[in-house]
């Protein structure tokens, strides 16, 4: 079984369009073997972005995407809300995707591979994911607790998970550092709001 969080260079190539629509703008993404949702839009990707840009009235903002995949997420929403987005991702095949999708679809937008925050530097106004839950708990709790460094004060950390795939636990445990809420939820997906506290 190969995951998207895995490097396999013998892995074969099998380029592939994927369209999507969102508010007046058409988007168009280059997908292959060995990333996530390969062949179509994940729909808890799909909901957590349609729900940030339901729920955000802001323009311009610093926006950075974690396990970026091939881009879908970061890319919608840095044409959407006019924003500067960094996509990162361990799998240099998705960094790849995502450097050919931004150029496709012409958003400010870069992207690098780092193994969740490592080579991460700056702080952003908004931090979003979809976490890889085959990689384990442990990498999905780093991912979101540790996006409290990552995050201007005022900051946000937008999430997707399924109930089934230990909501309540990683809620509980985000509560130390975040006053978070439930935003949408829809086919078993729940999109999750966190704001960090304040010391």
């Amino acid at each position: 079984m190969e995951h998207y969080f895995t490097n396999n260079t013998e892995l074969k190539s099998e380029l592939r369009i994927i369209d999507y629509k969102c508010q007046n703008y058409s988007f168009h993404f280059n997908s292959d073997n060995g990333v996530f949702a390969k062949n179509k839009i994940d729909y808890g990707s799909k909901l957590l972005v349609e729900t940030i840009i339901k729920n955000t009235n802001r323009q311009s903002l610093k926006i950075l995407d974690v396990g970026s995949g091939y881009g879908f997420m970061g890319i919608v929403l840095a044409k959407v809300l006019n924003s500067e987005v960094t996509l990162i991702d361990v799998n240099k095949r998705a960094v790849h995707l995502t450097n050919m999708n931004i150029k496709e679809n012409k958003v400010l937008a870069k992207s690098f591979i780092s193994d969740i925050y490592e080579n991460v530097s700056n702080k952003y106004d908004f931090i979003i994911t979809n976490p890889p839950i085959r990689a384990g708990k442990k990498v999905v709790l780093k991912i979101l607790l540790e996006a409290s460094d990552y995050l201007v004060d005022e900051g946000i950390l937008w999430f997707v998970m399924r109930k089934d795939q230990g909501l309540k636990s990683t809620l509980k445990e985000l509560d130390i550092k975040y006053n978070y809420e439930i935003i949408e939820k829809s086919k078993g997906f729940y999109i999750i709001k966190c704001k960090k506290k304040l010391t």
